[in-house]
């Protein structure tokens, strides 16, 4: 399938059958040579990453030779042995650095030993990151530094350099191959999980980018406009699976994420319970909302529950509804974490309601609003529901009409 990359921002973003497979091959002349890691635990040692990570890096043989990213030291052996197997005894010309988080930019010095005529290509910004994570190496003379629309000739091949800063560091760039319509996109794209483990896109992708990128939505609708004009039939991201097939769907998503657009009318429940009772009247709710008709309701125990997940399920739906204990005359921690997520990543553009529970001074519903107001575009819905101690019939009653009220305001 071919198109520019504006056409596919128009397809249905629910195509079927997306398959996305390790290809070892990208095209004639561009091959992967990246790493599964299989036994982290924690991703930027913080989210989990059950299924591990791809540390993706790729080498364009040509004329000349050029390197695209290398990877987390962790994995520097395999690397190497993936890449010197595609080099044939040959020797890199430039190294293309698109960004310099360490899980991409852990072998820049040891590569700039191995191949010392070879040239560092990336951003300013990034050439004065260099020494930063490699103090062991004298970088002068051993880069060039590019700018917007930028091109390298390799031969046959011509890279064109697009700028993505804050996507999501200031120093990111990306590539785009002339010849083979190859966009190598950073950071965008990326999903939690090894190549070498099979499953579905969309939902690691989401957590990753939710959690990764989502702060910067600004700057990826902007990464999004630039390219737009580009014909692009292959996206080499970073982290997770080469995409080829479909690609109306990846970017159709990423435009509705970045655009902090609800992905799926319903209603994300997300509760905060000491003891047990608020996260009783919580599936309570829950079950009535199903009850009376709404379209999709996910639910999640916020002191339990991955916190990263509970992040994308937020910004998935266009409901959200909080629900937590007060707790020394503020909000229950779990649920206090959970906003300052949401803050961070800048939530916008929802419907929220909220139930409180306190015994003798229910605090928690009057300073999650004030938490919630402080965001771009939240509605939040009159009134709160407050439950003191165990759910009781009347509470009942104020969670129906609740539900209606959030209910009423679905399109």
């Amino acid at each position: 399938m071919k198109g520019s990359w504006g056409d596919w921002c128009f397809m249905s973003i629910f195509a079927k059958n997306i398959n996305h497979i390790k290809m070892i091959k990208i095209t004639e002349d561009i091959k992967y040579i990246g790493v599964d890691d299989l036994d982290l635990d924690l991703f930027e040692s913080q989210y989990i990453v059950p299924n591990g990570i791809s540390y993706n890096s790729y080498v364009i043989v040509d004329e000349m030779i050029a390197v695209m990213d290398t990877v987390d030291k962790r994995k520097a052996a395999e690397w190497w042995s993936n890449l010197e197997k595609e080099l044939l005894g040959r020797t890199p010309d430039y190294l293309v650095v698109h960004h310099m988080e360490p899980d991409h930019a852990g072998v820049i010095a040891e590569f700039v030993v191995k191949y010392p005529d070879a040239k560092i290509v990336a951003t300013d910004k990034a050439i004065k990151m260099l020494p930063l994570y490699n103090t062991e190496v004298d970088f002068t003379d051993k880069t060039i530094a590019v700018k917007e629309n930028d091109t390298l000739s390799l031969g046959s091949h011509t890279l064109q350099f697009i700028m993505a800063p804050m996507v999501h560091w200031p120093e990111v760039m990306t590539t785009y191959d002339q010849k083979d319509k190859v966009f190598f996109s950073a950071d965008g794209f990326g999903k939690f999980g090894a190549l070498s483990h099979e499953e579905d896109w969309a939902c690691e992708a989401r957590r990753y980018y939710f959690n990764i990128c989502g702060k910067y939505g600004t700057q990826v609708q902007n990464l999004l406009r630039k390219v737009s004009h580009l014909e692009v039939d292959i996206i080499c991201p970073l982290h997770g699976p080469i995409l080829k097939d479909n690609l109306g769907y990846y970017i159709g998503l990423y435009d509705i994420w970045s655009d902090y657009r609800p992905e799926v009318e319903g209603v994300f429940v997300a509760y905060a319970s000491i003891h047990g009772n608020t996260a009783e009247a919580a599936r309570k709710f829950a079950e009535i909302l199903k009850a009376k008709g709404a379209k999709k309701v996910s639910i999640a125990d916020l002191s339990r529950d991955d916190m990263a997940e509970a992040v994308e399920d937020a910004f998935k739906y266009s409901h959200l509804v909080l629900a937590a204990s007060s707790y020394d005359a503020g909000i229950f921690p779990p649920m206090k974490d959970f906003i300052h997520h949401l803050q961070d990543k800048s939530f916008q553009n929802r419907r929220v309601a909220l139930i409180e529970n306190g015994s003798w001074a229910p605090v928690a519903g009057k300073l999650m609003r004030a938490e919630m107001e402080c965001l771009k575009d939240i509605d939040v819905i009159t009134p709160i529901v407050t439950i003191r101690g165990k759910m009781k019939g009347c509470d009942v009653e104020k969670l129906e009409e609740l539900a209606e009220v959030l209910l009423s305001t679905e399109n």
